[in-house]
């Protein structure tokens, strides 16, 4: 069974100019989410879907593969990481070399855990799972929340749980924006991610962080010492 990895690292970056390639504590980012697809010994193929020269010779040097150059319809901000993978699935399809499972990996992942993509593929394999992806639980229930109102006050959202226990609240969760495991038909098919069809892997809440701005950025600095004793 053919497995593939796909990483996206367009080479526009508003927030953090050429985050993909920006050194994270001495490396590129991007190098992070190759070592650890690497690492995991899933893959047949780990590639770097990308426009930009620069990038695709730091995922090179890495170990990962540039089959293509990434269309410039796909390569601007608009563009959806679906289709990202769609375009690299139907490449290798095209070469006579359909991958069976895909998954998406982002380039902006520098504390994913290779048994978590482990862990991802072995839960994706449960009868009627079409896709398996990384969440992590929120840290106060939802249930809870507050909103700003006219006149600078607040309001529940559900006030119905005022007085309830924190223990007696269903737990949330959100994605945690490292990894997507899917079928590669069910990319194509566009069949819905957040659903029944999708196995959650948990990941704790100190293992996630959404590098978007400069101050993300050193929290996941501060936060990968932290986890690995630097």
């Amino acid at each position: 069974m053919k497995r593939l990895c796909v990483i996206p690292a367009r080479g526009g970056s508003k927030r953090i100019p050429r985050k993909n390639v920006k050194p994270f504590l001495g490396r590129p980012m991007l190098s992070y989410s190759i070592a650890a697809a690497k690492a995991s010994g899933l893959f047949d193929h780990i590639i770097v879907s990308t426009d930009d020269d620069e990038i695709a010779a730091v995922a090179r040097e890495h170990g990962a593969e540039t089959p293509f150059v990434r269309p410039a319809d796909l390569a601007d901000d608009q563009q959806g990481t679906n289709a990202v993978v769609i375009h690299a699935i139907r490449w290798f399809e095209a070469q006579g070399a359909w991958p069976d499972a895909t998954c998406l990996v982002y380039a902006t992942a520098p504390l994913l855990d290779p048994e978590r993509l482990k862990e991802g593929w072995e839960r994706l394999q449960q009868p009627g799972k079409r896709f398996a992806f990384s969440v992590t639980s929120y840290g106060f229930p939802i249930q809870r929340a507050l909103r700003r109102t006219e006149g600078d006050g607040v309001a529940m959202f559900w006030p119905e749980n005022r007085m309830a226990r924190s223990q007696d609240l269903e737990p949330a969760y959100h994605d945690a924006a490292q990894f997507y495991w899917g079928w590669s038909d069910a990319f194509l098919n566009g069949e819905e991610l957040f659903s029944p069809i999708a196995a959650p892997v948990v990941l704790p809440r100190a293992h996630v962080v959404d590098i978007d701005t400069p101050e993300d950025w050193e929290k996941a600095e501060l936060t990968y010492r932290i986890l690995k004793g630097q």
